[in-house]
């Protein structure tokens, strides 16, 4: 049957014109935003798994600038290790030099003098951001460091920030309120053999930096009125403080290294999550340049049937004249 009233064939090809209009508009966005899911009713579970990964991912961006800075304390704190460790071993060898019988302790004493203020400068130059793990003049003992080093996400969906930690009591060389909190301010207890079998208890310590709290032993120094006895003892000291500076620069240096791999896997963890986010809601723009030249085609013919369904209309005039 004809109608003028109800054009079934118009109607079907307006139905399929609309349908290819709103597969256009979609392909059309996918390529314009390079998103296959761009929003939450694209496809709720992988625009939410997105969008969660996305949030954990500026995250880690957070723990990568914070474990850079974790790494510039401990570089500084190492650095200023190092430096204190070279003056230290110098000023061994002064006192081995000065154990030599008939030589000018005095002279070697003023080089002592100078190598003990380059140490009280290495000490008090190594600090970054307002931290010292090297030098205290607080009345409260420098404590363990926290750094941030990781973001956790659990399988229970719960979170929270790993931390890297750093005992600085360990570091401190010079502590000016509690000279027992001191690496080179600190008593160090020797025992030196006077040559009779019998060993007599020395005790020294390197660095006078008016504390407090102040040492009880004798501040390591020369006159010439130093024994010989007196000078191996000095040594034994400055080799102790020697020994225990080398294990805290180790510490550092293990501490720094962790905090380098840490780093490099932070940096490779963010490149992996946005590789996972793209691949669940990343647009493949030859996919979707496929798809628009094959719907503007079904557009063009979907026009050119509707066009053709209202043009049946008007057939129905001829039979009129």
């Amino acid at each position: 049957m004809t109608s003028i009233m109800t054009n079934s064939a118009a109607t079907a090809a307006l139905d399929t014109l609309r349908s290819i209009n709103s597969s256009l508009d979609k392909t059309q966005n996918r390529i314009s935003s390079g998103y296959r899911v761009d929003s939450a009713s694209d496809n709720a579970a992988y625009w939410s798994i997105a969008t969660t990964m996305r949030s954990d991912n500026k995250a880690l961006s957070a723990v990568s600038d914070a474990l850079g800075l974790g790494a510039a304390k401990t570089d500084t704190a190492y650095t200023g290790m190092e430096a204190a460790i070279d003056v230290v071993t110098e000023i061994k060898a002064k006192l081995v030099a000065a154990r030599e019988p008939g030589v000018d302790k005095d002279k070697i004493n003023k080089e002592l003098t100078e190598l003990k203020s380059q140490l009280s400068s290495v000490s008090e130059s190594a600090s970054f951001s307002g931290e010292n793990w090297l030098y205290n003049e607080s009345t409260t003992a420098v404590g363990t460091k926290e750094m941030v080093g990781s973001f956790v996400r659990a399988a229970d969906s719960t979170v929270s920030v790993g931390l890297l930690s750093f005992d600085a009591a360990d570091s401190v060389l010079i502590d000016t309120n509690n000279a027992g909190l001191g690496l080179l301010t600190k008593d160090y207890a020797v025992a030196v053999d006077d040559g009779t079998g019998t060993a007599a208890t020395m005790t020294y310590f390197l660095i006078d930096a008016s504390s407090t709290t102040a040492a009880s032993g004798s501040v390591v120094e020369l006159t010439s009125a130093t024994t010989a006895d007196q000078v191996e003892g000095m040594i034994s000291a400055v080799d102790a403080m020697l020994s225990d500076m080398t294990d805290a620069a180790a510490t550092l240096g293990a501490t720094n290294s962790r905090l380098e791999m840490q780093t490099g896997f932070v940096a490779d963890l963010m490149d992996v999550i946005d590789t996972g986010v793209g691949r669940l809601v990343d647009a493949d723009m030859n996919e979707e340049s496929t798809r628009l030249k094959a719907l503007q085609t079904q557009q063009q013919l979907g026009i050119q049937a509707l066009s053709i369904a209202n043009s049946n209309s008007e057939n129905i005039l001829s039979l009129f004249r």
